[in-house]
């Protein structure tokens, strides 16, 4: 029943991606001057076309979100504390420490998946929280403050985690010594320009138009521009690695299993976390997914701000959606099997 809400585009993600990746790495084998075509677009470190289309990739989640429902979410200071703590402190400490666990010797793809942690979740989360029958209300809301918190706290807290954090770890040579100015801009550009898009499109349309055709025929409309722009964004990257296709696949590998890890130990975190204070299984569902799920656009986009299109930090970020959509798909079946185990019949009368 569930899975018959999963658009075909959003179902078959991962393969578009394997694709995408296949298709850049063609193109970079087969066509070695494109990749001086594509930095022939630049202007000083930023390449327009990527530029553009990461700001596209933002835009449709941002523009979805019902920033209304906040004072909702608010009223719940429960839930809404557990939900802060998940993502804003266990999600980018348990990343952490997968990172440095697992991937001490390759320092580039360490410091991106420690972007992905930072980067909480505000697109696909909408769909696995529908898909597992969660509260839409509180999906959106908590998507809302994710949102909001981001733009304010993202830019501090990779200067934090990338930069003050590795040297107590042993990392010192291996870490690039970055300003919190540098990622700040980043976050301006590539969050703040679609976050206020998003807004403003909210504002002014739902008054011009009516609240319905804005969430009937607008946002299904603009809804592909992520994929198509995610899409784009990984064919130009793979293509600018045409000559290292034989590392890849062993590259995705050693990313994969810590993002694995940290999927399934936020959701059980978050559930079992926010079954305990007594919430109702939709309530739930909202929050685990919340906090298992994050916010890949924006990493690649900041890795590829400032690491490069061509650097290590920005491939891992690629991994996250590749790994991300089948375990998230995994999740919610989980999510309705704990269901049946804790919220039927006596389980469900004891936490609500």
């Amino acid at each position: 029943m569930a899975s018959k809400k999963l658009s075909f585009l959003d179902k078959n993600l991962t393969l578009w991606i394997f694709a995408a990746m296949a298709i850049g790495v063609i193109v970079g084998y087969f066509f070695p001057t494109f990749p001086e075509f594509v930095n022939s677009f630049s202007s000083g470190s930023t390449n327009i076309p990527i530029a553009i289309g990461l700001i596209l990739m933002m835009y449709p989640p941002l523009a979805k979100v019902k920033y209304s429902l906040l004072p909702k979410v608010f009223k719940n200071t429960k839930i809404l504390s557990v939900s802060l703590l998940l993502n804003w402190i266990v999600g980018p400490v348990l990343m952490f420490i997968l990172a440095i666990t697992f991937l001490r010797d390759y320092p580039e793809y360490m410091v991106g998946l420690i972007l992905i942690g930072l980067a909480r979740c505000i697109a696909m989360v909408l769909v696995w929280n529908d898909l597992a029958e969660g509260s839409s209300e509180y999906g959106a809301g908590l998507v809302a403050l994710n949102s909001i918190f981001q733009v304010f706290a993202y830019s501090f807290y990779a200067w934090i985690f990338i930069t003050v954090l590795p040297p107590y770890f042993g990392f010192e040579g291996a870490i690039v010594d970055i300003s919190v100015g540098t990622i700040a801009e980043s976050v301006a550009i590539y969050l703040g320009i679609p976050f206020l898009a998003g807004i403003m499109s909210r504002l002014i349309l739902v008054k011009l138009k009516g609240e319905t055709w804005y969430t009937e025929k607008f946002i299904p409309t603009i809804s592909p521009l992520t994929l198509i722009a995610l899409l784009f964004t990984i064919v130009i990257m793979f293509s600018l690695k045409g000559e290292l296709i034989v590392e890849i696949p062993m590259d995705v590998l050693i990313i994969a299993i810590p993002l694995l890890v940290y999927f399934t130990l936020m959701f059980i975190i978050g559930f079992f976390v926010t079954r305990a204070v007594g919430a109702e299984y939709d309530k739930t569902a909202s929050v685990a997914f919340t906090a298992a799920g994050n916010n890949f656009e924006l990493a690649i986009a900041v890795a590829i701000a400032v690491f490069g299109l061509n650097s290590g930090q920005a491939f891992a970020g690629v991994i996250g959606p590749l790994v991300e959509v089948p375990a998230l798909i995994l999740l919610v079946k989980v999510s309705f099997w704990l269901k049946k185990k804790y919220y039927t019949t006596s389980g469900s009368e004891n936490t609500r």
